[in-house]
């Protein structure tokens, strides 16, 4: 990534999984996403496409990796993968992932922010994707950061990326619903999590994916063997979402517009 493009926007999306071929199944079936092999990393690893345009990838988890559950892990845009790393260390998160090279693709290192929420750096040799345009069907529309502490925790990021408060939302007994983004753009929220919500502690990110029809899609949730923890609900604004774990155990989030 040349040093003059942006820091801070959401640029790559992968899926740590138990099952790659059961996942490429489920997803290809409820989203409608294909697959494209990539060669030249450091381990299997395959890409996953929207309308034939990568945007992600998938990777089973080995048992070097640890004791960690299936998931999905955003990555974010930073000109130096390595300046940025020395950063979040210096304002309290951990590096899991040392800076490696991904030959053709660019630089990477996954990291925890100090309240435990799991994402990744990337610097990017292929360019940055056009973010003025409005999320597509199949494309990630919003990023959810469900946290120990929201205010903490946003500043954490505003200081690593320049993310901006948009607005906020008082959800009552629930408490504030910041929403965040840079230059005009709305990336997603971030919430103090309550003890009776679902999901692993004490941090996580929910990622949603947007689709045509949101009840079509949760009847394809359980029929490929995904389970619907909540919803379809109308949000603020009119547009429906709902939350979902596929069959080895992820979390993710479906949204459709009003």
């Amino acid at each position: 990534m040349a040093k003059h493009q942006q820091s801070g926007r959401f640029v790559w999306y992968d899926l740590l999984t138990t099952n790659t071929e059961a996942a490429i199944d489920f997803y290809g079936n409820v989203i409608g996403w294909g697959t494209e092999a990539f060669e030249g990393g450091p381990g299997p690893y395959t890409m996953l496409t929207n309308q034939g345009a990568p945007f992600g990838g998938l990777m089973e988890i080995e048992p070097e990796m640890g004791e960690i559950p299936p998931h999905w892990l955003p990555y974010i845009s930073t000109p130096d993968v390595d300046e940025t790393v020395g950063k979040i260390q210096e304002l309290g998160g951990n590096i899991h992932v040392a800076p490696q090279d991904v030959p053709g693709a660019g630089r990477f290192a996954i990291a925890t922010d100090p309240q435990g929420g799991v994402f990744a750096v990337f610097a990017s040799t292929m360019g940055e994707p056009d973010m003025e345009a409005q999320p597509g069907v199949g494309e990630f529309s919003w990023h959810e950061l469900a946290t120990s502490d929201y205010q903490a925790a946003f500043d954490f990021y505003q200081a690593l990326f320049g993310w901006e408060i948009t607005s906020e939302m008082d959800m009552g007994d629930s408490g504030i619903y910041r929403m965040y983004g840079q230059n005009d753009l709305v990336y997603g929220g971030i919430f103090t999590k309550i003890d009776s919500m679902p999901g692993p502690p004490p941090s996580w990110w929910a990622l949603y994916v947007t689709v045509e029809d949101i009840d079509r899609s949760v009847e394809d949730v359980a029929e490929h063997g995904g389970r619907v923890v909540m919803g379809p609900m109308e949000v603020p604004g009119g547009d429906r979402i709902a939350h979902c774990v596929d069959p080895q155990g992820a979390g993710f989030a479906l949204h459709c517009k009003g």
